[in-house]
C-alpha cells in the first residue's frame, strides 16, 4: 500500500504569526496517526496544497505517481472541496487499482477523531477484498466516488445513487 499526502484540511495547522491556518510542507498529521498502526506501507508528501488551489497539472502528477508505482493499492489524503474533481479524473484513467480518497473538514491539529477515523477507515477498507476502482471514504462511508458528495451546505459527505 502507498499512501499519498496531498495536503488539504487534514494537515492544517495553525500558524500563530500569520495568524491563520496553512497546509505545511510536511506528513506529520498522517505520520502521528500511523505511528499506531502496525501495517507495511509506504508515505510520499506529493503536494502540500489546499484542493482549492490544486491543477491538472496536479492531478497528472498524481496519477503519474500511480501509474510508475508497483502498488497495487493507494490512499490519498486530499482536500476535501475538490476530492470529487480528482477522483473522477482518476476513474477515467485507473481500472486496474485500488484508489481510496479520504481528508478531513476539520484539521487534524483541531479534531484529532475525524482525521484519524477517516484514515483508519480507509487503511481498513483498503485491507478488504475490494473491487478495483476510486473510491472516497468520508464521514463513516466508503462508496465508489460516483456514489459519494460533498454536501457543502450541510458539511458533510453523502450518498448518492
Amino acid at each position: 500500500m502507498l499512501i499519498l499526502n496531498c495536503g488539504g484540511t487534514f494537515n492544517k495547522r495553525y500558524n500563530a504569526i500569520l495568524g491563520e491556518l496553512e497546509v505545511p510542507f510536511d506528513n506529520y498529521a498522517v505520520e502521528t496517526i500511523l505511528n499506531s498502526v502496525h501495517l507495511d506501507y509506504n508515505l510520499a508528501g506529493v503536494l502540500y496544497k489546499d484542493s482549492l488551489d490544486m491543477d491538472l497539472n496536479d492531478r497528472k502528477m498524481i496519477a503519474s505517481i500511480i501509474m510508475e508505482s508497483q502498488e497495487e493499492t493507494f490512499i490519498i489524503v486530499h482536500g476535501t472541496d475538490t476530492m470529487n474533481v480528482t477522483a473522477e479524473f482518476l476513474s477515467e484513467i485507473f481500472d486496474d487499482r485500488k484508489i481510496i480518497l479520504t481528508g478531513a473538514m476539520n484539521p487534524f491539529e483541531i479534531d484529532k477523531v475525524e482525521a484519524t477515523l477517516n484514515l483508519g477507515m480507509a487503511i481498513g477498507f483498503s485491507k478488504a477484498k475490494i473491487d478495483y476502482g476510486v473510491y472516497i471514504c468520508m464521514n463513516g462511508h466508503v462508496e465508489l466516488s460516483s456514489n459519494i458528495v460533498k454536501n457543502k451546505k450541510l458539511g458533510i459527505f453523502e450518498v448518492v445513487r
